[in-house]
């Protein structure tokens, strides 16, 4: 064999090399490309997928309207409890600090104040309604002092 033929058999081995080479690196490459579910072609890779997308767009469209729902519920739910204890018979010294005034509010300041008046004697409770931070019915100034102080915890 003349160097001439050795150098082009040479030539070609080293070119096969380099193309089984290349073979074997693309075939790892799509192997990983059609990874996943039996995929045998890459039409059954994208198809898995738009598959995926489609669930994972319900799930995101049922765990919005889940958490919206969540939300209205949340904002009418008490936010804050605020309690005042009093003595309501200052002067006398009956009552000790055995009346109270308990305000359980929403966000928006909606909910109901709990009032005890309390003495030797007797327990009077009252409940008002509160709406905005407000009642209709006259409240007590410790009334007024808890709903505010209920307010400022709010904010």
């Amino acid at each position: 064999m003349t160097p001439i033929e050795i150098t082009t058999i040479a030539g070609t081995g080293i070119v096969l090399l380099v193309l089984l080479i290349t073979v074997l690196f693309l075939h790892i490459r799509v192997s990983r490309l059609l990874k996943g579910k039996d995929a045998k072609t890459l039409e059954d890779s994208w198809s898995s997928l738009v598959t995926d997308i489609e669930k994972l767009d319900a799930f995101s469209k049922k765990a919005q309207e889940y958490f919206k729902n969540v939300e209205k519920r949340v904002t009418r739910s008490t936010q804050v409890v605020e309690t005042l204890r009093f003595n309501a018979f200052k002067g006398d010294g009956l009552g000790g600090n055995q009346s109270f005034a308990t305000a359980l509010l929403d966000e928006h300041g909606d909910g109901v104040i709990i009032s005890s008046i309390s003495s030797r004697e007797r327990t009077s409770i009252f409940a008002k309604p509160i709406k905005n931070f407000a009642s209709t019915i006259e409240l007590s100034d410790e009334e007024r002092q808890t709903i505010e102080n209920a307010k400022q915890k709010l904010l």
